[in-house]
């Protein structure tokens, strides 16, 4: 393989970090990742990714692209007692009704987030031309005199008395997630910041882990009530490991889930459906419950600028940050580095207007999905187009329809699992199944508890 340049250094080394040093690593000499934690060999939450002690999971797509880009790592995985199994076979209910489960060949990976990082990124520090800079923080960019050319970074390393040093480079790129400074630094370099889009969604994610018994899951990975307008609290509940599963409850719009014990585990009561109670009211919890808060998905608009210097891109969260009960973070984020792939693969340094066009027709399906379905519930801010209001009406007709067809399932999981468009939901095959069942948009199913379902369309969204 033909070297595009010396170096390239990678910002941030979480999963969006270390698959484009992966990526990098076939056409630079030496690829460095600049992280601000400890990382190396660290399998538990660090302090710079708070969000990590959440329930995650690598959905299909994701997870082809891991195996495509580190063969063997599902095996691997399996052989340190992480759970895969089949997307559409999981428990899942949507709008307090439980969906037929379906057989879809899709892989799904229910480590611990910073188990599953832990085990790619010593893949990727294995390579013998990249190397892993921790516990150091990035100041900021090093331009030409023009500010036209990236050309390194200003760092220094978390020590005491430790000096500013300057890292040349060939080609930077930012994975630095949500908090990305890019915007800022842009700015300071006389360049306009990209344009935000936000979905105001005031999501909570509270966690616990407990102790698995056998009868817990009765067979299935995990059990998924997914939050929906009229029955707007959710959870995912699923196996992790041999002998410990985690819950992660969410709730929207400024209704968090609490910490303390007791009232933890009456929000798992006040869930539509009674499986994950009746799982835990009595179960060994090995740790307490601790909350992390979302309060939008993010979209900086790259694509739209008309000057952006050479040398320096940016990837991951750092561009999109999902709402992550869709759980699409991670895949996308491997589907963006294969984008740069492609791109490095032209034999020459991407080109920062051309990637950004790439990046942004990979990120509009999975955003559709996430923004759209958001917009769904009538307390969150946001302009519902024409195209939104159509999608979530149907959507939920789709939804009841696989309560009905294990097809239906199929067809929604591949689409969620980012393997088909969400324009695949809509041919007439599918959409005659769906209508057969639903020409009307179902109300809400009912709670287990007697509690009624909130109506939480508007009639705008209808």
């Amino acid at each position: 393989m033909s070297r595009i340049g010396v170096r390239a250094i990678v910002l941030g080394a979480s999963m969006g970090g270390v698959l484009t040093a992966r990526v990098l690593a076939e056409h630079y000499t030496e690829v460095v990742v600049i992280e601000r934690d400890a990382v190396l060999g660290v399998a538990t939450p660090r302090r710079g990714a708070p969000h990590t002690v959440h329930a995650h999971g690598l959905h299909a797509r994701g997870h082809l692209i891991l195996e495509e880009l580190f063969p063997g790592v599902t095996d691997e995985l399996r052989a340190a007692g992480v759970p895969t199994g089949d997307l559409g076979e999981m428990r899942w209910f949507f709008n307090g009704r439980k969906i037929q489960p379906a057989r879809t060949g899709l892989v799904s990976v229910t480590a611990p987030r910073p188990v599953l990082e832990n085990h790619v990124r010593n893949r990727v520090a294995a390579l013998p031309n990249v190397t892993f800079t921790q516990e150091c923080d990035v100041l900021g960019l090093v331009a030409t005199d023009d500010r036209e050319q990236i050309v390194g970074v200003r760092v220094q390393r978390r020590r005491p008395g430790a000096d500013v040093e300057v890292l040349e480079a060939d080609l930077v790129v930012d994975a630095t997630g949500r908090g990305s400074r890019t915007p800022a630094w842009l700015a300071e370099l006389g360049y306009q910041r990209p344009v935000e889009e936000r979905v105001k969604v005031g999501l909570a994610y509270t966690t616990r882990h407990y102790r698995t018994r056998p009868d817990m899951f009765d067979g299935v990975q995990s059990i998924n009530p997914v939050a929906s307008p009229g029955h707007p609290r959710g959870a995912f509940f699923g196996q992790v490991g041999p002998e410990t599963c985690i819950l992660s409850l969410t709730g929207v719009l400024g209704d968090y889930p609490p910490t303390e014990p007791d009232a933890f585990l009456e929000f798992v009561r006040s869930l539509p459906v009674p499986d994950v109670y009746e799982a835990v009211r009595d179960a060994e919890a090995v740790d307490d419950p601790v909350s992390f808060r979302f309060p939008a998905s993010v979209r900086r608009r790259y694509e739209q600028l008309l000057r952006f210097p050479d040398g320096y891109l940016v990837i991951g969260d750092a561009v999109c940050s999902f709402n992550p009960v869709y759980g699409q973070g991670m895949s996308v984020a491997a589907i963006e580095a294969m984008t740069l792939r492609e791109h490095l693969r032209q034999r020459h340094a991407p080109t920062p207007h051309h990637f950004f066009a790439d990046l942004a027709k990979v990120i509009d399906a999975p955003w559709g999905i996430a923004a759209g379905g958001d917009l769904d519930f009538p307390g969150v801010e946001g302009r519902r187009t024409l195209k939104v209001r159509v999608g979530n009406a149907y959507m939920a007709r789709l939804q009841y329809a696989a309560t009905r067809d294990h097809k239906v399932t199929e067809g929604f999981m591949r689409v969620a699992g980012l393997i088909d468009p969400p324009e695949a939901l809509m041919r007439p095959a599918m959409a005659g199944r769906v209508l057969r069942h639903a020409i009307l948009r179902p109300a809400p199913g009912p709670s287990w508890h007697g509690a009624p379902a909130t109506h939480g369309t508007t009639p705008q969204a209808r």
